[in-house]
């Protein structure tokens, strides 16, 4: 058979053997022979946020593990101020193994997982930390385990025998990670020691058919993947003895760990209401008791003004409205710092101005017409509601 220019097959595949024998001639200044033919076999995917003194030594840890050619490291980096995508466009400019993806506007581990993930060609990819929390030395065990046909993923495990987790900040955090190990094994039906590793690896092409199915919320991606799959992916468990963090603070502060509930939320009810929307509507739940609490301390008591009255309790329950959205329902888009929060905080009452005269105005108008206070106050918190999510949504956190 003749190709399109004239030319037999066999043209086609020493084209093809050629400009392979170039690409690994460039991976060959890593250490291989120029011209031995190199194929990818693994992505290592690293989220990060404000890891910039911790990426040249991993890198050089997995170098260490996994040998010089075979693999590339995929740093997904959710927009780091302290400069960690341009470290790691350094690394990239002497290291051809090294890719970046920096995302603008969004963050989250898990989503960073998914991104990597689908942007790498290599049959596997691992998920892990670039806080050195996790031994690369266990890279290849877990490759060959995986790309042998003994387990659909390979996880690194805290809890199994020969792990530990020496490395975890706190006894605090540790019993915390224990009670959510066991709800995890309630929600997936499995049976592992350690279902919320954020360490492990699988087929790409397996993780990328899941992958519209999973939520992309939280930091605990495993979870996500074996939720999903409910059983059908056999597993492997290896030891682990977790690090201590090398450089940075943890991000897994009590909002992270609140994002634990959220993915358990996101993946059964996540299609009915959105996640977003159900936590900004919880903290309007709670905005409304303290609006209540305020209102029942001022009116008839301390004022007859009904007015004054549910004026003050508007403020006071938008104060805290504001407070709990910033460190919960928009945690990817906090807000940091001083001035950045009484800035967020004043523009979060402006926005929500009409929405507060809309509340006072037609509460204050239903109580004058008989209305018991109560039900007059709770109608004024609901014609208030849609106007301030819609528009604090847009113009504080920059997500509609």
């Amino acid at each position: 058979m003749q190709s399109r220019d004239g030319r037999g097959p066999g043209a086609f595949r020493w084209r093809a053997r050629r400009r392979s024998g170039r690409r690994s001639g460039h991976r060959g200044n890593r250490g291989c022979g120029a011209g031995a033919a190199v194929t990818l076999q693994l992505a290592i995917i690293l989220p990060t946020l404000n890891e910039r003194e911790n990426l040249a030594p991993l890198i050089d840890r997995i170098s260490a593990a996994m040998g010089d050619t075979g693999w590339e490291a995929i740093i997904v980096d959710d927009n780091s101020e302290d400069g960690t995508a341009d470290e790691a466009r350094v690394l990239a400019r002497s290291d051809p193994r090294i890719r970046v993806i920096q995302r603008i506007g969004r963050r989250g581990l898990a989503s960073a997982a998914i991104e990597g993930i689908c942007a790498t060609a290599a049959p596997y990819a691992a998920i892990m930390d670039a806080d050195h929390q996790h031994d690369p030395a266990l890279l290849p065990r877990m490759l060959t385990c995986v790309a042998g046909g003994d387990s659909d993923v390979a996880i690194a495990s805290r809890y199994v025998e020969g792990g530990s987790t020496a490395g975890l900040s706190s006894a605090r955090r540790e019993q915390a990670s224990g009670l959510a190990n066991w709800m995890a094994r309630r929600i997936t039906g499995t049976e592992l020691t350690d279902p919320m590793s954020g360490y492990f690896l699988m087929e790409s092409a397996r993780f990328r058919a899941a992958a519209p199915s999973l939520s992309g919320i939280g930091f605990k991606i495993l979870l996500d993947v074996l939720a999903t799959s409910r059983g059908t992916l056999s597993v492997k468990e290896f030891p682990l003895e977790f690090g201590r963090r090398k450089a940075g603070e943890s991000k897994l502060d009590r909002a992270v760990a609140f994002e634990f509930l959220v993915g358990l939320y996101e993946r059964f009810f996540g299609k009915i209401i959105p996640t977003r929307f159900a936590m900004f509507g919880t903290v309007g739940a709670l905005g409304v008791l303290v609006h209540m609490a305020v209102l029942a301390s001022l009116f008839p008591g301390m004022t007859a003004t009904f007015w004054k009255a549910q004026t003050l309790a508007v403020l006071v329950a938008m104060s805290f409205n504001f407070w709990l959205n910033n460190w919960l329902t928009y945690h990817d888009q906090r807000l940091r710092g001083l001035l950045a929060v009484l800035a967020g905080w004043a523009g979060f009452c402006l926005t929500c101005a009409v929405g507060a005269f809309a509340n006072v105005a037609v509460a204050t108008l239903l109580e004058s017409r008989g209305l018991h206070w109560v039900l007059a106050a709770l109608t004024g918190i609901v014609i208030g509601a849609v106007w301030n999510y819609a528009l604090s949504s847009r113009f504080v956190w920059g997500r509609f």
